[in-house]
């Protein structure tokens, strides 16, 4: 089997889906075991786990205050809203494929978290439950990254996550659920990863060359540091090739 080549950006997204995931079971875990079996609710534990909550806090806010600067690690996809990673290809039509279908993801996606919302309201959701929404969404977030997005699939039908015109929006919608939960930290993540995903938009308002391939030479394939369709074009030939594998070795014990 051919081993699969990761770029350091991939390798980045990799590191943080590890720790988001590893953040999710732990929170899992005390959910699971104190809230349900003995009551005591996920803020409760944060009040006396003060290092395990301040770690998973201050990582997300970390991650946002990279976003609002260039970065040698991070996506093309966020970083063609910079000026210094804009490569006139000289010329002037602006295309940006997704962008009709922005509308619709955000409609789907306050839609969505309505129903959780109004489940929170009614009482059949609490605090821990929202969190660990939120905490799932995370995870979410670099699966549709590294292995498959729903919103570029479904609706967008962009090239890939260089050209999405959505890039900005994740932390605003992964931690859409705290906005339920009243609590100071959620709202300090929410403030901001919405001051991040304005900002995002006002450079798209006035900069919209940035994010078009066709004006924009740093998104052309040809100058991508990701390589994610060829990580995800070796990862599916490797999932191929271990299904035939495996297949022969049961017709081997078969026999």
């Amino acid at each position: 089997m051919d081993a699969i080549k990761l770029s350091k950006i991939s390798i980045y997204h990799y590191i943080r889906l590890v720790i988001r995931s590893v953040a999710f079971l732990v929170l899992l875990y005390y959910y699971i075991f104190y809230k349900i079996r003995d009551g005591i609710d996920i803020y409760t534990l944060f009040n006396t786990n003060r290092i395990a909550f301040y770690i998973i806090f201050f990582m997300f806010i970390g991650e946002m205050i990279l976003r609002f600067f260039p970065s040698s690690i991070e996506s093309p996809g966020c970083q063609k809203q910079f000026a210094k990673n804009y490569a006139k290809t000289g010329k002037t039509d602006i295309d940006i494929q997704d962008n009709n279908g922005v509308v619709l993801v955000a409609l789907v996606w306050i839609g969505l978290n309505c129903v959780f919302g109004a489940c929170y309201m009614f009482g059949w959701f609490d605090d821990g439950l929202m969190i660990l929404l939120s905490s799932l969404y995370s995870v979410c977030d670099l699966i549709c990254i590294l292995f498959f997005c729903p919103f570029q699939s479904w609706i967008l039908r962009n090239k890939c996550c260089c050209t999405c015109r959505i890039y900005n929006w994740d932390y605003a919608m992964m931690f859409t659920p705290l906005f339920f939960i009243n609590k100071w930290y959620g709202w300090v993540l929410l403030v901001i990863a919405f001051i991040l995903m304005v900002k995002w938009e006002i450079i798209f308002y006035y900069h919209p060359e940035r994010f078009s391939e066709s004006t924009n030479g740093y998104l052309g394939c040809a100058n991508c540091k990701e390589k994610l369709c060829r990580h995800k074009t070796q990862l599916n030939s490797l999932w191929k090739k271990v299904a035939v594998y495996t297949q022969n070795k049961i017709k081997k014990l078969k026999f």
